[in-house]
This record gives C-alpha cells, structure tokens and sequence, in this order.
C-alpha cells in the first residue's frame, strides 16, 4: 500500500506549535511525522528565528528551518492582539496538544498560558519548554543549546584530554529535550484516555542535559571521580577510540573479551589478549594508553579499508569517520530511507533528513513540505471562520 493512504498512528491528534527554533519545533515534527495535523504558529514579518538562520538557503528559506519544520501548517498570527490572542484561543479550544518555549509567565500575558486554555479544554496537554523550567532560582533566564552543553556538563566531557572544552558539532541538548517532549507528550496522551484529563508537561534543556549525561553522570554520582574529556577514548570501556591508518582514520569499539581477543588477531598480535595487563575490560581501561599505543602502531601498517574488512569478516566493531557528504551516500543509510525527499513549491527536489522510527503498521509520513511563512494562514483561519458560522 503506498504511503499517502496508510493513516498515520497519531491521525486523529491535533497539534498547536506556538515554539521556534530547535527544541519545539523538533518534537511538532515528529509528532506530524506520526501523522498530527499540525499548525505552526508564527510572527508576522520574520516567523521563526531559524528561518533567518543561515546561509545555506534556498531561495530564500534556510536550511537549519528545514530541518525541523516538515509536515506542518504555518499560520501567521500576532499575538500581541487581542483577535491574535482570540484566534489561538480558538485554535486550541480543538486542539490535543499546545507546545510552547516561551519564556516562565510569558504567555500568560497573552491568556495563551495553561490555566487560561485549559479551562475550556480540560483535555489539553500543554508542553512548555525552557532553558531551565518553570520553578528553580534560574527559571527566569533565557536558555540557549551552548549554554547547556556548557552548565549541564556536555562541554566538561568533549574535547581532546588537556584541551581547551568543546561543544557537540549540532544542538543536541535541544534535540534531546524535543524527543523528551515528545515522550512526555504521548505519555499524557495515553493517560488521558483513561482520566479523560490533560496536563501541564514542564520540560528543561538543562534538566534533560543532566539526565542524557548518562554513565558519566553515574560515574560521578556513584563514583565520586569528576568526569574529564577524553578526547576520543571512553572512561569504561578499551580499546574505544580512533586510531590512524596507512591512510586515514578510523574507530575500534570493543565491548567484551572475545572481541578483544578477534582484535589482538587481526592485528597480527595475539599474544597481547593473554597479557596480564589486558586481560579483562578493567584491566584494559587502567592501561588503556599503553594498550593503545600498541594498537596505534599496527594500524599504520595497512591502509583504513583493509583494516576494515578484516575488522569486520573477525566480527570486530570497526567503523570509517565519515563526513556528511559519506553518510548521506552510504548503502546503508540509504537503504533504509534515511535520505528522502519532499518536493517543495520552491524546489522539487528538497531532500532532506528522515525519520528514523519504523512502524510496521502506521509508518511515518511525510505528507508536506516544510512551509513557507504563513502558507496556511488564509486556510485555517477561514475554517477557524466556517466553524464559529456553524
């Protein structure tokens, strides 16, 4: 069945996004991906930041935009005013979700906060992200991805050891916290069917900073030890990092003793997987430099792809660095849709990033284009019309 007649898993939700830039915007789309009607609020004039963020562009609609904006309806409202405050009223009076990263108490100003458009709608889930939450000492402050990485520890663990912090190449604390609003917001909406009730979900970027930090957050609070960056190498686990070849780079991520002992093979030094000192991953983590220079040295000995190869006929994990323009023409990453393309009014041939969830039943769909600044505006606002006739 081809996918424009397969209905999509969340067909019968609809979504008010009242957020831009990365974080809202990021969790609307996977909800639209699912299959949500959703209407992109924006300002009149300039819309979403990110649609001035650039270049790229193409023809005038940036590239960053298009990353997280595919699948809904752009509607241009001022909500300064009060029919601009009206229309979205009305808007979430029908719908299931509002999502919103607006500043603490900002929107009540505009009676567009939870208590306000909830009364009507006791159903609602209403998703409000910030930098820091709704209650703490810094929920006041505005709240961007780089200060994230940088307070919640991101920064402290990236970077080549005894260099200067680095930050992750994208905003991955904003991409984090919109797949935890989208969690949160099918968790709600399961719930809902048994309460009949919405909720108010408070989201942070520096709380969802804090609990992405994983094992190193562990290895912290159960450890006592700071973690440090490491550069390319893990804090539990060796060998784990990148070494040069004859001719380039790549990684080896061993987890266990017998892919250890494939490794030592392949390298031609099978006598180093009954050394005493690397015996077991503990032991391997505590000698870990002397282990991987060891290493390094027999990498320089053939060139990346022959390691590869036989990297992987021993069932070694092994992988090359690949560059953006390697990963969005590998077999792989192709076979499996992850390059896709949504013919846009300006360009019928946008590609773009897909979604990486499979549904065997109710596949993601990507059913429109990102929109452009207010494409939808006299369509939804003219049924908006039709309904209150009615």
């Amino acid at each position: 069945m081809s996918q424009q007649h397969i209905e999509g898993a969340l067909s019968n939700i609809k979504v008010l996004d009242l957020s831009r830039i990365l974080a809202g915007p990021w969790a609307s789309q996977m909800l639209a991906d699912l299959g949500a009607d959703v209407i992109k609020i924006e300002r009149p004039g300039s819309g979403d930041d990110t649609r001035q963020w650039g270049p790229p562009y193409m023809q005038g609609e940036s590239a960053y935009y298009m990353c997280a904006n595919r699948g809904k309806r752009s509607v241009c409202v001022d909500m300064g005013t009060a029919q601009g405050q009206a229309q979205i009223q009305e808007l979430s009076s029908s719908s299931d979700i509002v999502i919103e990263n607006f500043k603490v108490g900002q929107l009540a100003k505009y009676h567009l906060d939870y208590t306000t458009l909830s009364e009507p709608n006791p159903g609602l889930i209403y998703c409000s992200i910030t930098g820091f939450g709704q209650t703490g000492p810094y929920k006041d402050r505005p709240g961007y991805d780089f200060l994230m990485q940088a307070m919640g520890g991101v920064m402290s663990v990236t970077g080549p050891e005894d260099g200067e912090p680095q930050k992750v190449g994208v905003a991955i604390c904003d991409i984090m916290t919109g797949l935890y609003a989208s969690i949160a917001i099918l968790a709600a909406l399961t719930e809902r069917s048994n309460s009949g009730l919405g909720q108010h979900i408070d989201l942070s970027l520096l709380d969802v900073t804090a609990a992405t930090m994983a094992n190193q957050a562990s290895n912290y609070l159960i450890g006592k030890q700071v973690p440090k960056a490491l550069g390319n190498s893990h804090p539990n686990v060796a060998p784990y990092e990148a070494f040069s070849t004859l001719d380039s780079h790549c990684i080896i991520a061993v987890g266990n003793d017998v892919q250890f002992q494939n490794m030592c093979a392949v390298l031609g030094i099978p006598e180093l997987a009954g050394d005493a000192l690397y015996r077991t991953n503990a032991q391997r983590v505590a000698n870990k430099k002397a282990l991987a220079e060891q290493i390094q040295r027999q990498m320089l000995l053939k060139p990346r792809d022959e390691w590869l190869r036989e990297f992987e006929a021993a069932g070694v994990p092994a992988a090359p660095i690949n560059s953006l323009d390697q990963v969005f023409n590998d077999p792989q990453i192709l076979a499996r849709e992850m390059r896709i393309n949504i013919p846009h009014p300006l360009n019928p041939d946008l590609e773009l990033a897909g979604n990486p969830i499979k549904l065997s039943r109710t596949p993601v769909r990507y059913t429109t284009h990102p929109p452009m600044l207010g494409e939808h505006t006299e369509q939804v606002l003219a049924t908006l019309a039709a309904s209150k006739r009615n």
